[in-house]
């Protein structure tokens, strides 16, 4: 029975090489350990067997049998330099994917930053948790005014942190400005400088269409000698032209600031009705769009610079307001209700 077995071992290997099909191991399957099969006879006439040989001959025709299973489960092989067969359903709908773009705020700080390097400025960031002297006392703006209330300013309580200039302490809050870097780079910049200072900047103001208690601002400062008026004039006139058109008219009309003097309200004509008059400019064919004016000789006097020897200018514009009316949209709580169906149109 030794003998006999070792034989068919040879054979099953020899027919299992050959198999590379599914009729061939339906075969092999078949011929070996099906109900007639030659390992099964084995197997049933295992009783027969001298009891010396009984255990080599039920293990092997074991093996032998698992042998020819794996390879039945491991399928027909597959011929080389075959390739499997794809199929491909033509009326199934294709696969959309989404592109991403940048938030229409995010495109407009760019857009802003873009025209001032241009033109020669750096940017320029700071922390959004100031302190006050930052933010009101270095500005120039007195003790005593309405913006330095609580109920005007996000107060926090938060240890007193003492200015370089008095010594005394003071509170910290978040920035309603972003001129507070100014006073930062003014600190720690010897004139000349030139910058822009892009950022968020916190109001406790009530969420309404044209107010949001957070908002963005991008402020310029320039410090030198010899700059005047004019040159403001001629750099924000060039800004509005760039961002709005080239038909873009401008209007400075006289403000106050604490920390300019003087200081004066741009405005831009109406990019809806071309200066004619329409329900978004009010028919009086001009829009309102950020505030300048001359660096006050206070506000260098508290970072140390000359007034005497240096003069320049600052601006500021709200991020908001420039895309609203670059867009024409009339709502400013759009820009944070993250709706896909009004980012899109961005995209």
């Amino acid at each position: 029975m030794k003998d006999k077995l070792e034989k068919l071992e040879r054979r099953i290997t020899e027919d299992i090489a050959k198999s590379t099909t599914a009729d061939d191991l339906e075969k092999l399957r078949i011929g070996y350990i099906g109900r007639k099969g030659e390992l099964t006879a084995v197997l049933k006439n295992i009783k027969e067997v001298s009891p010396d040989e009984r255990p080599y001959v039920g293990r092997k025709a074991n093996e032998l049998k698992s042998l020819i299973e794996a390879k039945i489960k491991e399928g027909p092989a597959q011929p080389k330099g075959a390739c499997k067969k794809k199929t491909l359903d033509v009326t199934l709908p294709g696969s959309h994917y989404e592109t991403g773009a940048l938030h229409p705020i995010t495109g407009t700080i760019n857009e802003i930053c873009r025209i001032f390097r241009g033109l020669g400025y750096r940017i320029a960031e700071g922390p959004e948790i100031e302190t006050e002297y930052h933010n009101f006392t270095a500005l120039n703006i007195p003790e005593d005014h309405p913006s330095r209330e609580d109920f005007h300013t996000f107060f926090l309580d938060l240890p007193a942190e003492r200015t370089k200039k008095t010594g005394r302490p003071g509170r910290m809050l978040l920035r309603s400005q972003t001129s507070t870097v100014q006073i930062r780079a003014m600190e720690a910049i010897k004139p000349p400088l030139q910058i822009i200072a892009p950022g968020k900047v916190f109001r406790p103001d009530a969420t309404d269409a044209s107010h949001s208690f957070m908002f963005h601002q991008v402020e310029g400062l320039i410090v030198d000698k010899g700059i005047r008026f004019s040159d403001l004039k001629g750099t924000l006139d060039l800004f509005c032209k760039k961002m709005f058109g080239a038909d873009t008219k401008t209007r400075f009309r006289p403000h106050f600031f604490p920390f300019t003097e003087p200081s004066a309200e741009v405005d831009v004509s109406c990019m809806m009705c071309k200066g004619a008059g329409c329900r978004v400019c009010g028919r009086k064919g001009w829009l309102e769009i950020l505030g300048a004016g001359m660096v006050n000789p206070k506000v260098f006097e508290a970072v140390g610079y000359d007034p005497d020897e240096w003069t320049g200018f600052a601006f500021g514009m709200g991020v908001e307001r420039i895309a609203m009316l670059k867009w024409g949209i009339t709502d400013i709580r759009v820009f944070f209700d993250n709706d896909v169906r009004f980012l899109g149109q961005f995209a």
